[in-house]
């Protein structure tokens, strides 16, 4: 029995001491994420809810198993050239994540195009990242003194392959099953495994550093569709019925030559809109910009899973996001004809910018097949004040109106704010409502904390670029990104302690505003959505309608015979003229679906 156990743990001493070397770096990776600039080690932020240990475990097992194929000395080998290749990749992953925000994917070389869209150097070598590599130095040490015993294994091949096919049978087997039980049946609570995050360091430390990378190259090798002949026919034709042969009127061209800043405010519902909350305004700056504005008072939110970034998606090219995945994470490489397209033909120098990593939401990536000239990420901004979810809105509008002074005109500069984020915690010393103590205590006193505390650092931007001579030849186009309180915490203020009902109801809309000292103040009520922001500016900044006609989804709300639209979940608002607009409006995502997972508009171009 002796001898039974001193075999069995010399078969099988490298390959336990792998599994657990392998499962060290990965544990030291997780801590370094989110560590100051990714340089330091953290383990108290390693994971966000339990974490599946046991699946990361077997994963590992899963790819050590192959050593049992070989000799004694095959299997030095072979650990040491898995050790080598994981200690590399995770080295490149953090690496690749102090410079973007999310890590290396099989998407990278199969669309180089989005690869490293910040264009930062990926060469960041901080001394934290020796780590990776010490074992090798402990394995060299102990062959080289002799203190690793040779056990001979001489077992035949058939055996090697069982004990191989065993391991990696069973450990893959518990790794589906744990899947299952984890994201499939949700069996467990607060835990998640092969489920993608808006944020990249929650998925990578949810899957393992390993476990992403299996799921990675599964997910992206099979995300893409190619379309048929009948397809693209049928998306052409799409797009000639929803072409309205109208005369341009006086909109064309009515800003044209201007610069063009896009604000998409955060949970910004229409409700508030002039109205006021114990006596004071709730938007005082917006409502002041109505009068110089073309002020949508009757536009819908169509985000689908993707939220905030599928406004960002949808404002951008007049596309729908896809339903069954989150489009930005899914599919950044799709090609679109995007207004940063459309301005940089027109002499524009286009700019993307967020207060936040590239990767969250992947936000970054789809900019870049944009083909925007310049991205922003919360790296080109001083982190001086934090509230929330990040910079603070009033700090970084007013860093970010510093930046554009330098650039030359005209410019479009994308725009999205964050401090007015559910929960709608705002410090005290910034709430500028005076509200009594059960509203500003209910959810619903929250919410208008947080619009109010983001309509007054909009109007300190506003000033600011005043200040630098840009205000008159600027065009301010301010949205929401989708609603906020109604949308996600509704049933925390059903009983708010506010009179009136003009609060109480989930319209699903949000205000679309466009903004200029020259525009006499006019509100235009036809139905809408987010769809059709890009062909509206594009018509108003003089872009011709046949550059964008065949490729937007939208309609153009200042010159349009249309009074329809449709919401997320397919209810129709507005009122289609017939059967047919009906029919067309219900199509679109079943469209937009074969747009973006067919890259559509590129096998057009091509």
């Amino acid at each position: 029995m002796k001898d039974f156990f001193k075999k069995l743990i010399y078969n099988n001493w490298l390959f336990v001491a792998m599994v657990l070397i392998i499962q060290g770096k990965s544990m030291l990776l997780l801590s370094m994420l989110r560590a100051t600039n990714s340089s330091g080690i953290d383990f108290k932020t390693m994971y966000f809810g339990v974490p599946a240990i046991g699946a990361h475990i077997l994963i590992i097992c899963l790819i050590f198993s192959i050593i049992y194929l070989f000799k004694y000395k095959g299997k030095i080998r072979t650990a040491i050239y898995l050790d080598l290749i994981i200690s590399l990749l995770f080295l490149f992953d953090i690496w690749y994540y102090r410079a973007n925000g999310t890590f290396l994917s099989i998407r990278h070389l199969l669309h180089p195009e989005i690869f490293n869209p910040i264009g930062k150097s990926l060469l960041n070598f901080k001394l934290v990242d020796l780590f990776f590599f010490i074992d090798f130095l402990i394995f060299y040490i102990l062959f080289k003194f002799n203190k690793v015993r040779d056990f001979k294994d001489n077992s035949k091949f058939t055996i090697r392959l069982i004990k191989t096919l065993s391991i990696f049978i069973l450990s893959g087997g518990i790794v589906y099953l744990s899947h299952y039980c984890i994201d499939i049946k949700g069996l467990v609570p607060n835990q998640s495994f092969f489920r993608l995050s808006w944020a990249p360091f929650q998925t990578y430390s949810d899957m393992s550093p390993l476990g992403y990378h299996g799921f990675d190259l599964s997910y992206y090798t099979g995300v893409s569709k190619e379309l048929t002949a009948e397809e693209v026919n049928e998306v052409k034709s799409w797009f000639e019925n929803n072409k309205e042969n109208i005369e341009d009127n006086k909109y064309a061209g009515y800003l044209k030559g201007k610069n063009l800043i896009a604000i998409q405010v955060e949970s910004l519902e229409n409700f508030v809109i002039n109205q006021k909350v114990n006596g004071q305004e709730i938007t005082p700056t917006l409502n002041k910009l109505l009068s110089n504005s073309l002020y949508f008072d009757n536009i819908y939110e169509q985000n689908n899973s993707g939220t905030s970034s599928d406004a960002d998606l949808m404002v951008n090219t007049s596309i729908f996001p896809v339903r069954n995945h989150s489009t930005f994470p899914t599919y950044p490489w799709t090609k679109y004809n995007s207004l940063q397209q459309l301005l940089n033909e027109e002499g524009y120098t286009t700019i993307s910018t967020h207060a936040e990593l590239p990767g969250s939401w992947n936000w970054a990536e789809p900019h870049k097949a944009f083909e925007t000239n310049k991205i922003w990420d919360i790296k080109e901004f001083n982190l001086d004040e934090v509230i929330g979810l990040g910079l603070s809105d009033e700090s970084y509008l007013k860093q970010l109106a510093n930046k554009l002074k330098n650039e030359e005109n005209p410019f479009y500069t994308f725009v999205a704010t964050l401090t007015s984020h559910g929960p709608f915690e705002i410090p005290q010393d910034k709430k500028l409502l005076d509200l009594p103590k059960e509203l500003d205590e209910n959810m619903l006193g929250a919410y208008f904390q947080s619009i109010r505390y983001t309509d007054e650092a909009i109007k300190l931007f506003i000033e600011e670029l005043d200040k630098n001579g840009q205000l008159d030849n600027t065009v301010l186009m301010i949205y929401g990104d989708h609603c906020g309180v109604h949308k996600f915490y509704e049933d925390l203020i059903t009983d708010a302690p506010l009179e009136g009902d003009w609060w109480k109801d989930n319209h699903k809309e949000i205000p679309f505003i466009i903004y200029n000292k020259d525009i006499k103040g006019e509100i235009i009520s036809n139905v809408g959505g987010q769809v059709d922001f890009l062909p509206t500016i594009s018509y108003l900044l003089g872009v011709e309608k046949e550059k964008f006609q065949d490729t937007s989804m939208g309609r153009i709300l200042v010159n349009t015979n249309r009074n329809s639209t449709i919401l997320n979940d397919g209810e129709i608002k507005g009122s289609p003229k017939d059967e047919n607009e009906e029919k067309h409006l219900k199509d679109v995502f079943k469209i937009a679906d074969m747009i973006i997972q067919g890259d559509y508009f590129k096998i057009k171009t091509n």
